[in-house]
């Protein structure tokens, strides 16, 4: 409508259309907007970040574990008999088949394949002047075909090979190593020997070649292609190698080995087994050794004696059974987090509700339905939540990439869920809210709460965890709930100490401590009764956080005690049977820094016990030299503590008795009195037993009884049995200092044979630090860095401490969140009293002993409580799987591990608490002082 000056008449439909509730509600508080949408991206992307940390951890756990296995523990090799028509050509198209049908399902390693043939026979090379290491051992030789050999070694000398004609040696081409090693020389035509019927077997070498990668595992199973092996067999020690022909002489090599077959390798390539999909995997696998695909390679080779084998599924059981161990120790850390996010995000629910309760309350009183208000709620929760839910969602999957996604995808639905109806389902309380009923709501759901609580304790303690039975959320929990059950305790203790502290605080002139700690006895509102939501976020994080650190400093205990039971002590060095250990050396090993005691011991397992009922045992002998050091590495190791004065013996003649300690097994066989040791040479040692041990560090894991005697009286006894072949310390030794005194002092430089073996293991990379065979230095050092070099502890590890940050700063976000609900009621106090008075120093004061109370109830309560938690499921915790070895110790409470993070996260929150008061304490009571001026 228009009038006639032309002024616009606004009309009943545009003058009172009412503005867009989500709209409104936005711009009237844009800050509160942003915050949760803040608070949501960052609770949904780690929902969905810590299951895809997890796999990925389990996925590179498992990878390596298979690596490690090596190539050939991981491929599937498929054999075959040489047929009197087969060449090279039909090894291809077989070769395609199978690549073909395996790549289907499985992901090959390109780089490992191999497939050729090998005669079954090794044959000898009995030309004069050929090495040989015994008289009358002659080296011997394997041949084999191997497909595209060019392409993995370089010929140096003559020619490949050509097929061999019927009736002439079989042209063969060797390693230019192995030649060296053997004294081949080009154009030989070695003798093979011949059979029974008086056939000669021959080879000529036409030509010399070297392998480009002579330590690539590729040639692992291919025989000693890239040199010549040493056989160390008692009494026949030889030199074996391996030659290659041509393809086109397959026939003749069957001829010339008896028989031969052809071989397939397919290795699986590491990088493409996923932890999850294991299941699938080894029923992929199964199929093509025995099943349908088994069955449908032979049709479509038409090779009816095709055979498929692997030690994959083996290696893929036992990497199943250390993800299942790990699986629901590596999940606390992330359940501890879920449960400070959880009670995060209802604080926040209950900031709003407080907030914008007399906006809810005038909705009601004007009609508004429950239904109605509750739409336009989660509207309006819909557009701050679900943007930063699906940004932080997208943002998890696209910077941890792993195939698995459902459970990342649920873990954040979930999240969302509760961030978008947290403060609907709060706001509809106000609608059916009854003081009386609530508190028997309350109290029956602390009661569930407590009998869960007991349930997960009880199957924790009777099932265990982390024995390979996988993930049970409700023995997960256990931490969790014992976490919630100590809050819901506290929650109700607090109020009334602080309380009570205000009353004595009441007393004195002072009147900050009585106000700080009277409003820290009271909500927001202003009536007693405890803070249940801010103490559960601290105390689950001080808790969890606190388990957790106790059970890693419990694997790092157990494995540094592990791999110096393993050891024998802190360093040690044993010798093969026949050496023996020099004064020279002991001296100078007991010389070096850092050693605190140290003995050498000959140790004898063939020894046979003969009791009173002159019944023989087969036993152990071990003799100390020196029995009091030998008695303080036991106590260290706290593996068969002794008292060296049992082992003190005077001397004798040949029949007096020298004292032992005796296993217990052994003492329940050996009548009173004393006993006799016979050693493998026939001499016999009589005994007086004077102990009992469970073990002995020489024999940590014995397997049969033994007998620790002092080497003095022994030896006086029996002046042949003298020599050493093992010495064991106990003190921060470094390795490489006892090798060079071994080097140095004992005349252990390889010679001879034992060069030559060093030599061979040197040449396949094997480390022997200029040692003979057989001669080791353990050190518990290096011990223990292996037992914890698995990317599955790493993994698990890593993900606590991730969980662990997460879970302090969402404790911290509590605090502060607590803050923010009570700021306009204490902005309004500090104000009234700054015009009386107040001097800002002791309004910070004032703010901090109000939140102190509080903070020190949840450090407190939290470390009790994780105190308990390990006291309560410590013992139903397997910890085998991280700490790299089968043992059987039990987590037990320490003082450390929960006091440190106790006070790291105390600590934190008293400064985010002094930080909020310095920079939003000042500002909103300045605002309050002002609130009567005109602008």
């Amino acid at each position: 409508m228009t009038t006639q000056a032309g002024t616009r008449v606004p009309t009943t439909d545009t003058a009172h259309r009412p503005a867009g509730w989500v709209r409104t509600r936005l711009r009237a508080n844009p800050l509160a907007a942003l915050l949760m949408a803040a608070l949501a991206f960052v609770t949904v992307f780690l929902a969905a970040a810590f299951p895809r940390i997890a796999d990925r951890g389990a996925d590179a756990a498992l990878q390596d574990f298979v690596r490690q296995k090596g190539l050939v523990q991981s491929s599937l090799l498929t054999t075959s008999k040489v047929r009197d028509d087969d060449d090279a050509v039909k090894l291809d198209r077989v070769q395609q088949t199978l690549g073909e049908t395996v790549g289907r399902e499985l992901t090959p390693a390109r780089s490992g394949e191999a497939y050729g043939a090998r005669a079954l026979t090794s044959r000898i090379m009995g030309n004069p002047g050929y090495a040989r290491i015994a008289e009358k051992i002659f080296p011997d030789l394997s041949l084999l075909y191997l497909h595209d050999l060019p392409g993995r070694a370089t010929l140096t000398d003559g020619t490949w090979p050509t097929p061999g004609a019927t009736g002439r040696p079989l042209p063969i081409v060797i390693s230019k190593k192995a030649a060296e090693t053997i004294h081949i020389k080009l154009g030989d035509v070695i003798d093979n020997g011949e059979e029974g019927s008086g056939v000669k077997r021959a080879t000529v070498v036409v030509g010399f070649y070297q392998a480009n990668d002579p330590l690539d595992p590729f040639w692992d199973d291919l025989g000693c292609s890239v040199r010549a092996c040493l056989r160390t067999d008692p009494d026949l020690e030889h030199w074996t190698t391996s030659g290659f022909v041509d393809g086109g002489s397959l026939p003749a090599m069957a001829h010339w080995g008896s028989s031969a077959e052809i071989f397939w390798r397919l290795p699986v390539d590491p990088a493409s087994l996923h932890a999850d999909r294991l299941d699938r995997t080894r029923s992929v696998i199964s199929s093509f050794l025995a099943g349908r695909d088994a069955t449908s390679l032979v049709t479509a080779t038409g090779r009816a004696d095709l055979h498929t084998s692997s030690n994959l599924p083996d290696i893929l059981t036992r990497a199943d059974a250390r993800y299942q161990a790990s699986l629901p120790l590596s999940a606390i850390g992330p359940a501890g987090v879920a449960g400070v996010a959880t009670v995060v995000l209802f604080l926040a629910a209950a900031l709003t509700t407080d907030r914008r309760t007399a906006e809810i309350r005038l909705l009601q009183a004007r009609g508004g339905s429950l239904a109605g208000v509750l739409r336009r709620l989660i509207g309006e929760g819909a557009v701050t939540v679900l943007p930063a839910a699906v940004l932080g969602t997208a943002l998890a999957l696209v910077l941890l990439p792993t195939p698995r996604w459902d459970r990342s995808v649920l873990a954040a639905l979930a999240a969302t869920l509760i961030a978008l109806l947290a403060f609907p389902a709060r706001a509809a309380l106000l609608w059916a809210r009854r003081p009386a009923a609530g508190g028997r709501r309350r109290l029956v759901g602390e009661i569930a709460v407590l009998a869960v609580t007991a349930a997960a304790v009880a199957e924790v303690r009777r099932r265990g965890v982390g024995t390979g039975a996988g993930l049970d959320p409700l023995l997960v929990a256990a931490p969790l709930l014992l976490a919630v059950t100590g809050g819901l305790l506290l929650a109700r203790i607090e109020p009334v100490v602080v309380g009570w502290l205000a009353a004595l605080a009441g007393r004195s002139r002072s009147l900050i401590g009585f106000l700080g700690l009277a409003r820290a006895a009271r909500d927001s509102s202003g009536r007693r009764k405890p803070s249940v939501l801010p103490l559960l976020a601290l105390l689950i994080a001080v808790t969890t956080t606190g388990f957790g650190a106790t059970v890693l400093d419990t694997v790092d205990h157990v494995r540094t005690r592990a791999a110096r039971i393993a050891t024998g002590g802190d360093i040690g060095v044993s010798l093969p049977g026949y050496a023996t250990l020099t004064e020279p050396f002991t001296k100078a090993a007991g010389a070096l820094p850092g050693v605190r005691a140290s003995t050498a011991v000959w140790v004898e397992p063939k020894t046979r016990i003969l009791g009173a009922d002159q019944t023989y045992t087969e036993a152990y002998l071990v003799m100390v030299v020196d029995p009091a050091a030998y008695a303080e590495i036991a106590r260290t190791l706290g593996v068969g503590e002794f008292d060296p004065a049992k082992l003190a013996g005077a001397s004798g003649g040949r029949d007096t008795p020298v004292p032992a300690l005796v296993s217990r097994d052994l003492a329940k066989r050996l009548a009173e009195g004393s006993s006799q040791v016979r050693t493998p040479n026939g001499n016999d040692l009589r005994l007086t037993v004077t102990g009992t041990v469970g073990a002995t560090p020489a024999l940590p894991d014995p397997g049969k009884p033994f007998v620790v005697v002092p080497a003095g009286p022994a030896w006086e006894r029996l002046p042949d049995a003298k020599r050493v072949n093992e010495w064991f310390a106990v003190g921060d030794v470094d390795p490489e200092g006892v090798r060079t005194a071994l080097r140095d002092n004992s005349g252990a430089r390889p010679v001879g044979l034992a060069k030559l073996i060093a030599d061979d293991a040197a040449a396949v990379g094997k480390a022997t630090h200029g040692l003979p065979a057989g001669y080791t230095v353990h050190s518990s050092r290096e011990t223990a860095a292996a037992l914890g070099d698995d990317p599955l502890q790493h993994a698990a590890e890593r993900l606590f401490w991730y969980a662990a940050a997460a879970g302090a700063g969402y404790a911290l976000l509590a605090v502060l969140l607590t803050l923010f609900r009570a700021a306009p009621d204490r902005t309004a106090l500090l104000a009234r009293l700054r015009t009386m008075g107040l001097r800002p120093r002791q309004g910070l004061a004032l703010i901090v002993i109000e939140a102190l109370p509080q903070t020190l109830a949840a450090a407190v309560g939290g470390g009790l409580v994780a105190m308990a938690a390990v006291a309560l499921l410590g013992g139903g915790f397997d910890i085998s799987t991280l700490v790299g070895a089968r043992v059987g110790e039990v987590i037990t409470p320490e003082l450390m591990p929960v006091l440190l993070p106790t006070a790291g996260l105390a600590l934190l929150v008293g400064l985010g608490v002094v930080l909020e008061t310095l920079v939003a304490g000042r500002r909103q009571i300045a605002t309050e002082l002002r609130a009567g001026e005109q602008s």
